[in-house]
């Protein structure tokens, strides 16, 4: 038989997807963490019913719904502290730089961290050398020396 007559996709098989990695530390997350995981399971479960018929899309969204269904299922809400006296999970805090500017960074759960927007992992090494730390305390970040100025929830 000709292969002109023979049904064959347009497109090569799609590689078959792997699953998205899940971090090994605790699913810390802030009550904006915990809305933003039940947001992109609602924001899934939409699109899912949307690509009705799409096979790969329904794999990608599938893939992406078991990875949210898991952190939602792990997720650990910790509520900070009304007036914090030391930096820890959920906590806002001011810095001072020597050059006399300041940053406000926020240490919230890895999967609502957004550096650029000053949301930082509690696991990263931004947050890792500010936990336990005080108002009044010198850290250096980012290649410069800074004091801790202020702590906010």
């Amino acid at each position: 038989m000709s292969r002109v007559f023979a049904h064959e996709p347009d497109a090569p098989p799609s590689a078959e997807l792997t699953e998205r990695p899940v971090s090994r530390h605790p699913n810390l997350v802030t009550a904006a963490g915990l809305r933003k995981i039940d947001a992109e399971l609602a924001r899934l479960q939409g699109a899912r019913m949307a690509a009705a018929g799409d096979d790969a899309t329904i794999a990608t969204i599938e893939r992406d719904l078991r990875y949210w269904r898991l952190r939602r299922a792990s997720a650990r809400l910790i509520e900070p502290p009304a007036e914090p006296s030391v930096v820890r999970f959920g906590v806002n805090v001011r810095l001072r730089f020597q050059d006399g500017s300041e940053r406000l960074l926020r240490i919230v759960g890895e999967d609502e961290a957004e550096p650029s927007n000053s949301l930082v992992s509690w696991t990263s090494p931004v947050a890792t050398s500010l936990i336990g730390r005080l108002r009044g305390d010198a850290v250096e970040l980012f290649g410069q020396k800074a004091a801790i100025v202020e702590l906010r929830p």
